[in-house]
């Protein structure tokens, strides 16, 4: 049964734009349901044309005529910790509600709410740290020499519905310390988290127009894409989507940063424990249900090993515990849409008439007749041309395909046209930095899946364009301009950032 008052929304009829919960153009609405039993779970105010002009304006003239830019980054690294401290605040709904819109393990969200919060206190760390003006020798006349760093402009920030909450954020806070204003663009199936920050924003007294939250479908977001007061998209999605967009973009000369799908390699060598090695694959293929970007889902392994690993596989997957996400017990739940379950269950059906072993896995858990729940699934002797060895599943489905050594199973890691994330499974550090140093591969980790937006995240080839998080991330929302002076002026305040 439906209730709103169990979402932890103020507004969810609402678009957050200008700084004020405004009524939307129609009233067009979209349905949030639960995954876990197919149940309403609340409707959001669906944005059309006239709405998605009237944020970019309000963004427009924040930047333009706001005080947000002109504030310096130390003026607005408060606000960026005043965020981290209502994120904290807010963590057990910011839970609940990622929960119940995708399926995320209850225990797992709240895991993850210290690390957003960290991420704003980082970004603000930056506003000391930073060199957000530099002064240079001239080598072409002048006496002083100045590279600038200044705000890209107004952003447009489109979240998927798997991690909205963590997503938005390796895009909201590099772009609010650089002085930027943004309007995010949250997933239908998932726009809690950004009704949620659009209330922290107006909770910490964020500038009208600062912030801006409207929720469309995709013909409507295109609108955000090719608006030409929008100087910057900041997409997290599928490849496909991306390639639309930086098409767009290129037509316009738009900014844009694109992190998008992957079919992550892990490569276990021959030294290394296939126990060990499954433990730790097993353990982050349920994570999400499977449906994270950067998940490790083609497993390569030398012949030798294949059978053991894939034993080893099917023993740790035979032992998950598969259920509703608020059940303290339940170590995965269920995928986050009925579309991505049809999905996933086709890719399956699809790995086996090509030729793949089904070796554990692959349907409905019996105990579970409604939601959108499937079981982790391991395929054995998987050849790396297949469909399921191309194609992003972004569910629980492991791959392993057999490598005749090692200088083959780095060519089969390569032999995509993602390059996401990877890892290493060795116990020689050597051997892991030099294989690491051949994989083309956005982030590689060492006997483990692992990222890292502390540092930079991102991918090569078709897996997107540019970096989030760390130093890296924040570039992304700067422009760069020389300044060639005559003399030192009497003012050089290097923490400006007026445009």
């Amino acid at each position: 049964m439906y209730n709103e008052q169990s979402v932890p929304l103020t507004s969810p009829h609402k678009l957050f734009i200008g700084g004020e919960w405004v009524d939307p153009s129609t009233d067009h609405v979209f349905d949030v349901v639960r995954p876990a039993d197919e149940v309403l779970y609340y409707r959001v105010a669906a944005a059309e044309a006239p709405d998605v002009r009237r944020a970019v304006a309000a963004a427009r003239s924040a930047f333009d005529n706001g005080p947000w830019p002109r504030m310096s980054h130390a003026e607005r690294a408060p606000y960026l910790r005043a965020i981290a401290a209502a994120v904290r605040r807010r963590g057990l709904d910011i839970s609940a509600s990622w929960a119940s819109e995708m399926g995320i393990v209850y225990s797992a969200a709240q895991g993850r709410i210290p690390r957003i919060a960290r991420t704003y206190e980082r970004y603000a760390d930056l506003a000391g740290e930073f060199p957000f003006v530099e002064r240079h020798a001239p080598t072409a006349g002048g006496q002083l020499g100045l590279l600038v760093r200044e705000p890209v402009g107004v952003v447009a920030a489109i979240i998927p519905w798997n991690a909205p909450m963590t997503l938005m954020t390796h895009k909201l806070a590099p772009a609010l310390l650089a002085g930027c204003t943004v309007i995010v663009k949250p997933a239908p199936e998932a726009p809690g988290s950004a009704y949620i920050m659009a209330e922290i924003a107006q909770e910490v007294g964020l500038p009208a127009g600062v912030l801006n939250v409207i929720t469309a479908g995709r013909e409507v977001s295109e609108l955000l894409v090719r608006d030409n007061d929008v100087d910057k998209i900041a997409f997290t999605g599928s490849t496909a989507s991306g390639r639309r967009i930086a098409a767009i973009c290129g037509e316009r000369i738009a900014r844009v940063t694109l992190e998008l799908g992957g079919k992550s390699a892990a490569v276990v060598l021959d030294d290394y424990d296939v126990g060990a090695a499954a433990a730790s694959l097993a353990s982050s293929a349920v994570h999400m249900s499977g449906q994270v970007c950067s998940s490790l889902t083609r497993i390569i392994v030398g012949r030798k090993q294949h059978d053991d690993l894939v034993d080893a596989l099917s023993q740790t997957f035979s032992m998950v515990q598969i259920g509703d996400p608020f059940d303290p017990t339940t170590d995965m739940g269920p995928l986050a849409m009925h579309r991505q379950l049809r999905r996933v269950e086709h890719l399956i059906s699809l790995g086996r008439q090509e030729g793949a072993k089904l070796a554990a896995g692959g349907g409905r858990p019996a105990h579970l007749p409604k939601g959108y729940f499937i079981e982790p699934t391991v395929f054995a002797s998987v050849d790396n041309g297949s469909t399921i060895a191309r194609e992003e599943i972004f569910g629980p489905v492991l791959s392993v395909i057999p490598a005749d050594d090692e200088a083959h199973a780095i060519d089969l890691a390569n032999d995509t046209i993602y390059g996401l994330n990877a890892s290493v499974f060795t116990n020689d550090n050597d051997r892991a930095l030099e294989v690491a140093r051949r994989l083309r591969s956005g982030t590689v980790g060492h006997n483990s899946f692992r990222t890292d937006f502390g540092i930079a995240f991102g991918g090569f080839k078709q897996s997107g364009l540019g970096r989030e998080g760390g130093r890296e991330g924040l570039l992304a929302y700067l422009e760069t301009k020389t300044i060639i002076l005559d003399g030192d002026p009497t003012d050089l305040d290097g923490d400006q950032s007026d445009p």
